[in-house]
């Protein structure tokens, strides 16, 4: 007889007894004595590593904790039609997340740490990719546990879905009374356990575990539509969130392209560039040559190439020069008084000029690169065959070693500062 091809891909080779998978589900539900102290350890231990930034310690919390246990049941008591299992597992699902928010909202109101770190955020915007993830990590999640070959797929879909770190970021939303972390990471949970059961369910029904009752009962058919209602009201928002992610990172795809190509000016230097999506501006930050109103309103003209037309664009000057060519009066002579004063001036405060131009200079430098901590900014003599070239020597002393790309923006940034193209610039260490 003459084989499928497409039998690779059958789960009924190696499935397992469907009462020895029933029974693990069930035993996992449960959140009274040794599995409820495993989650409040585990739930100190992810909101330590979100208070410290630290993933490995929130990827060994993800690990220990048992909440996969009662979110699976709640898709397998749908699935096999017994109300009691379901029932048991919604009761337990909402003892442990209540237990699980007041253990880590008391951890963040005592925590001394109130800083919103990096993994704190990524858990406060959730989308259709978290759907996504979730919907299949809970695929690999139930097959695992209805095979023989479970192997390590349950602590990866642990991880995966990470149940923990938003429940921990909820917790930190309440301690801080920050409603918006709070709602965002919390609709994350929901959204982790709304997709983990469904796909839990799906299996379940794919595999043909048997039902406990009738499978047409009314109470059966009632959990089904209550479940469907529940994934379409989690699924909307996840959508609407989706589409602004990548609306996002396509405005900051073109913002990027219309940087490189268009905010180039002659004599002037790009010192700082923020792009902020979510509000649709582009902030630059420019020294040298002091730039025109003409020439920013061209630059404005340029963001409809780049599907930008709804961007706001700001130019911002951190310092600048005037050239005489650039001083506009209608009376000549009133003109030539003013630059005379004006040279008159600079010759009598060239010291104190040089003075506020060095404190002037170290604090750009430090404002962009911290790990300065001290500076020499001189005005030196180079000797030639003829003349003496005036010239600066810059040295600076970091608290860490700059990377090759940061010295070479840092000496051009020095060259437009300070108008010298050939200065001597010295880091140490």
């Amino acid at each position: 007889m003459k084989k499928n091809p497409f039998d690779i891909f059958s789960l009924h080779y190696e499935k397992e007894d469907f009462n020895t998978v029933i029974t693990g589900i069930e035993s996992g539900i449960s959140f009274r004595g040794t599995n409820l102290w495993i989650l409040i350890f585990a739930i100190f231990v992810a909101s330590l590593g979100l208070n410290v930034n630290s993933t490995a310690v929130i990827i060994g919390a993800m690990l220990i904790s048992p909440l996969m246990g009662p979110i699976m049941g709640i898709g397998l008591g749908i699935g096999i039609n017994d109300p009691l299992l379901l029932r048991r597992a919604i009761s337990n699902f909402a003892i442990a997340t209540i237990v699980a928010l007041t253990t880590s909202t008391i951890f963040f109101l005592l925590s001394p740490l109130n800083d919103a770190h990096s993994e704190i955020l990524a858990r406060t915007s959730p989308n259709i990719y978290d759907v996504l993830i979730a919907l299949f990590g809970g695929f690999a999640g139930i097959i695992a546990t209805s095979t023989r070959q479970k192997g390590n797929v349950i602590p990866g879909v642990a991880i995966a879905t990470a149940l923990m770190p938003p429940l921990c970021t909820a917790g930190y939303g309440l301690a801080t009374w920050q409603m918006n972390f709070f709602l965002g990471a919390f609709y994350l949970f929901i959204i982790n356990t709304v997709f983990i059961a469904l796909a839990t369910l799906l299996i379940v029904r794919l595999l043909h575990f048997p039902y406990l009752q009738k499978g047409d009962t009314k109470v059966g058919v009632l959990a089904i539509r209550i479940a469907w209602v529940v994934v379409v009201i989690t699924l909307i928002p996840s959508l609407y969130f989706g589409y602004h992610l990548v609306q996002q990172n396509r405005f900051e795809k073109n913002a990027a392209r219309f940087i490189s190509n268009e905010a180039q000016f002659k004599d002037d230097y790009l010192l700082n560039r923020k792009i902020n999506a979510r509000e649709k501006n582009i902030a630059l930050i420019y020294g040298g040559k002091q730039i025109q109103p003409e020439e920013i309103e061209r630059l404005k003209k340029q963001l409809p190439k780049y599907g930008l037309q709804e961007a706001s664009l700001d130019i911002k000057q951190g310092f600048g020069y005037l050239s005489a060519t650039q001083v506009k009066d209608p009376d000549p002579q009133m003109a030539q008084l003013t630059l005379a004063l004006q040279e008159k001036q600079r010759l009598a405060d060239s010291l104190n000029n040089e003075q506020q131009l060095s404190a002037g200079v170290y604090a750009e430098i430090k404002a962009q690169y911290p790990v300065l901590q001290s500076a020499i900014i001189e005005r030196i003599s180079v000797r030639t065959d003829s003349t003496l070239e005036p010239n600066y020597l810059v040295w600076l002393s970091v608290s860490r070693r700059l990377p090759p790309a940061d010295k070479n923006k840092l000496e051009a940034w020095l060259r437009v500062r300070l108008r010298k193209p050939d200065l001597k610039l010295i880091i140490q260490p």
